[in-house]
């Protein structure tokens, strides 16, 4: 007895409809984990207490775009290179002419003159007061303003801020204070908050369950 079996079909039709299943499970398999390095970045950076816009800097592109293909692609990256790398490596941070580092205290405006980061170039003495420097031996040296007076809220009582002290009150000499604005340091070493590339093999190591997850039974 002979036992026959015959099959039908378009091999060619078949190998096509399996390549874009293939094609369709690699791709959402990239653009999972591109996603999920991206967002993973991005709560590492909220977590350090670094602030959503900082962490928003963290980006993700697929390859190609708007297809599918075997070859997909996903990029993760920040558009703040510089800062990331600084927390991930602890970066030790020096003045650019090797004199002091000047770290605003909590009692310094937010903004300076022009609207730029707050610095002693660019501090608004017109406002607060002259910077005077304060040398402390085995201590930060300081800048600080004279014959400021302290700005209350009226109803809660907190404190609200400093300002620079009129002619008159600084000639009674009552409610006058000195206020420290900055802090001046050789060198200051960031502490370690970000470990990119320990999340980045992470997710890698996840990409081929994520592309089997998308491959129909």
């Amino acid at each position: 007895m002979r036992l026959k079996a015959a099959f039908e079909g378009n091999l060619k039709e078949y190998m096509k409809a399996e390549f874009a299943t293939a094609e369709r499970a690699v791709t959402l398999g990239v653009r999972e984990t591109t996603d999920g390095l991206k967002m993973s970045m991005r709560r590492q950076v909220t977590s350090a207490g670094l602030g959503q816009r900082m962490a928003n800097t963290w980006r993700g592109d697929n390859y190609p775009k708007g297809q599918n293909s075997i070859r997909a692609a996903g990029v993760v990256y920040t558009k703040a290179s510089r800062i990331m790398e600084g927390f991930e490596d602890a970066a030790v941070i020096r003045s650019k002419d090797g004199w002091w580092l000047a770290i605003p205290t909590p009692n310094a405006p937010k903004r300076g003159v022009g609207g730029k980061r707050i610095n002693p170039s660019n501090f608004p003495e017109h406002t607060y007061g002259r910077l005077r420097f304060v040398y402390r031996s085995g201590k930060p040296s300081l800048l600080v303003v004279d014959n400021a007076r302290a700005s209350y809220n009226r109803k809660s009582g907190q404190l609200r801020g400093f300002r620079k002290a009129s002619d008159r009150a600084v000639s009674k000499g009552s409610g006058l204070t000195t206020v420290v604005m900055f802090w001046l340091v050789p060198q200051v070493q960031l502490p370690r908050l970000i470990t990119f590339n320990t999340e980045a093999k992470r997710w890698f190591d996840r990409l081929p369950q994520l592309i089997l997850k998308n491959w129909p039974d």
